[in-house]
């Protein structure tokens, strides 16, 4: 099976290089699809010197979800993994995230951060991810341990059944609700997590949480 792997990007300059090599090394066949959503760091002068990839440029700047829906207008893959732009969440466990999938069982994968090797990360942002999965949980009857995740993989198939909104990091929370009311076969496995600080380039903060809080409640009783 052919995997379209999915790369948003905003100012990422110091390691958009690095994460696309890795990426491109993971042995499965791929294509690798990457959206510059406007960075002015130097990003988008980086990617278009790489190759191998899909470079698609925004013009503003749009937000996660809306380069996840651009992108996705490009994709030729029967799975779609999402890859944030930076060293957070190591490519090379795409074979195993995607096996389920491959396997026939499972129609989209979640790696969980909560359930393998992860770095000791801040408190709140623990709070604030265990809150919106616990919201989850009980508004969907589900048992997920990371919502929040940015390992995600698809069918292709399920993006022609369920149509992406959200333009922010909300882009979470709508395409898990929106899975798990069209009862798709959702699974979860262990990943390995390196997160990051702020002075590394971290950029979720609290206010994050509101726009996600809406969507999970939003999304329980409408399309």
């Amino acid at each position: 099976m052919k995997l379209s792997v999915i790369i948003p990007v905003y100012n990422e300059k110091e390691c958009i290089e690095k994460v696309i090599e890795r990426v491109k090394k993971v042995p499965v066949e791929k294509e690798i699809i990457v959206v510059d959503d406007c960075s002015i760091d130097g990003t988008r002068e980086i990617l278009e010197k790489v190759e191998g990839i899909v470079l698609l440029l925004h013009d503003k700047n749009r937000g996660k979800g809306a380069s996840v829906r651009t992108a996705l207008k490009k994709i030729s893959g029967d799975i779609v993994i999402i890859q944030d732009a930076d060293l957070e969440y190591p490519p090379e466990q795409y074979p195993e995230v995607i096996k389920p999938i491959v396997d026939g069982y499972a129609d989209v994968v979640f790696g969980s951060r909560f359930l393998g090797l992860h770095r000791v990360f801040y408190f709140w942002h623990y709070v604030g991810n265990r809150f919106l999965t616990l919201l989850i949980n009980v508004l969907y009857d589900t048992i997920l341990t990371d919502m929040e995740t940015g390992v995600k993989a698809f069918r292709k198939e399920i993006f022609d059944n369920i149509i992406i909104k959200s333009n922010g990091f909300d882009f979470e929370p709508e395409v898990t609700a929106k899975v798990l009311k069209k009862g798709y076969r959702l699974y979860e496995m262990p990943i390995t997590y390196y997160g990051r600080g702020y002075d590394e380039g971290k950029k979720i903060t609290w206010k994050d949480a509101i726009p996600a809080i809406w969507a999970i409640i939003k999304y329980r009783f409408v399309d």
